[in-house]
């Protein structure tokens, strides 16, 4: 209806999901090179988490575009499959005809034809959307599934899609199992205000579109507010806000633009809060209370949070998807939720030992010992007094370095623990974080690698240098606990 109004080929905001419109912008992009080197060189099962409207299936149907050509996949779209419907879905995605036989019959089967297909040089992945409505029965039969194997290498790997609940499925006594077997784990990240124009102009552009940005900063706010980050309540909201502006003959969306669309989609910001339950009165107190944590953790001296508030009330931890109407200018983009009636003890309660060598505590695949690198030091000389950002920038450009290196023989890091990400460098953000790790004596450990984010210069902080993926997975439980209570960390790979 508003296509030749702005100039488009194709509605730019579809919710269903078109991979011409996949944005790698919010951790998104970085998420899907995960999986497919995951399920490319490693096995174990992975487990991709997202809210509502995050855009897993998007990120699913990409991963069923880009995998390599060796890698068959079985994508089983309803969760809702018994154990048998399950095993014959699978059977049917190998090309077996099993129609009438027992249960014991179609694994045997299923197991032959994994074993061929693996002779032949080819991998097969099922991938599972909307895995958290999948009954416990038919969770533990794909766990029995990935078991089969020949020789050391597993025959099947295992890609789970699920919102939040599926951790909480996971966490079950009956499915510990399973979970063990979760070797990668990967949270779908909302949009924050900063990135959210970019992802709006993303899909215009995608869709034809050759203009200037129409979306004015109020509209952009308003449409953060609503969408609470998630990109199917963007999009309804950007495509009902088009169509309002077509209807006033303008190519300009502003705000009062954007509140008719939040009136016809009834969103609000209010209204679109998590469905995990605050124990604050309102939405105000709680992004009040994830700003004052953003600001002590990485602006502010250690001090207990108890103090920094009188009467601190009661706050149910909130997963890391949950992001607030309004975030604080100076948060980082991962930073998790506060944690109920946690008080945070100052660095002089908090043992300084001696830091470990990462690559010393992590075994390969082989249960050998790995030798870590050289230790990268401060590139500056101390005479210099530069500064601790300045430092730990230049020694995230030694790991670079170390990695892109020819040296025969070197130990070369894979990857690393993202501990978050800012969308602009301001060294003055991350100050207060640094001179906190230096007190942990854990400074070392930090490095900053400059990166994009929407087109934007940005920076990545990320902890240790480890030599697969699996290690610095296995390398998150060893974090300092406030590194684990205010960070939702990811697996960054080099």
């Amino acid at each position: 209806m508003y296509l030749e109004h702005f100039g488009l080929t194709e509605p730019p905001f579809r919710i269903t999901p078109v991979t011409v419109f996949f944005f790698s912008g919010a951790n998104r992009g970085e998420i899907l090179d995960a999986l497919i080197y995951s399920i490319s060189e490693v096995e174990g099962i992975i487990k991709v988490s997202g809210e509502v409207g995050s855009g897993k299936t998007m990120l699913c149907r990409m991963l069923l575009e880009k995998l390599p050509r060796h890698i068959e996949t079985i994508y089983l779209a309803n969760p809702s499959l018994s154990r048998e419907e399950m095993l014959y879905a699978i059977a049917d995605g190998l090309g077996l005809n099993i129609e009438g036989e027992r249960v014991g019959i179609i694994m045997q089967n299923i197991q032959n034809k994994l074993e061929e297909k693996a002779r032949e040089g080819k991998r097969i992945v099922v991938l599972v959307d909307e895995a958290h409505a999948m009954p416990p029965d038919t969770l533990e039969e794909l766990r029995l599934l990935y078991n089969l194997q020949v020789g050391n290498a597993k025959l099947l790997q295992i890609v789970l899609f699920g919102q939040p609940e599926l951790n909480a499925k996971l966490d079950q006594p009956n499915m510990r199992q399973l979970k063990d077997r979760i070797v990668h784990h990967f949270h779908m990240q909302p949009l924050s205000r900063n990135i959210l124009e970019s992802y709006l102009m993303f899909r215009m552009r995608a869709a034809g579109y050759h203009g200037p940005n129409i979306f004015s900063p109020h509209a952009i706010k308003l449409i953060a507010g609503a969408s609470n980050g998630l990109m199917r309540r963007v999009n309804i909201l950007a495509d009902k806000s088009l169509l309002a502006a077509f209807v006033d003959d303008t190519h300009n969306i502003e705000a009062h633009h954007v509140q008719a669309a939040m009136r016809d989609s009834e969103l609000n910001a209010a209204a679109t809060l998590s469905d995990k339950k605050l124990l604050l009165g309102s939405a105000a107190a709680a992004v009040l209370l994830f700003g004052l944590a953003a600001w002590w953790m990485l602006d502010k001296p250690q001090t207990s949070l108890r103090q920094t508030l009188d009467r601190p009330p009661t706050l149910a931890a909130a997963p890391a998807a949950t992001m607030p109407a309004a975030q604080p200018d100076n948060a980082p983009a991962p930073a998790s939720a506060v944690v109920a009636n946690q008080t945070v003890a100052s660095p002089a309660a908090i043992p300084n030992p001696a830091p470990k060598p990462v690559l010393n505590r992590v075994p390969t695949a082989g249960n050998t010992a790995v030798t870590p690198p050289p230790p990268i030091a401060n590139s500056q000389p101390a005479a210099k007094k530069t500064s601790l950002f300045e430092q730990r920038l230049a020694a995230g450009k030694q790991l670079l370095e170390q990695i892109t290196s020819t040296s025969p023989g070197q130990q070369k890091p894979v990857a690393s623990i993202q501990l978050f990400y800012n969308e602009q460098v301001k060294p003055e953000r991350i100050d207060g974080f640094l001179k906190r790790a230096d007190a942990l004596g854990k400074l070392s450990e930090i490095y900053l690698l400059p990166a994009k984010f929407g087109g934007k210069n940005g920076l990545r902080v990320l902890y240790g240098a480890y030599p697969s993926v699996e290690a610095a997975h296995d390398a998150v439980k060893d974090l300092p606990a406030r590194y684990q209570e205010a960070f939702a960390t990811s697996t960054y790979i080099f």
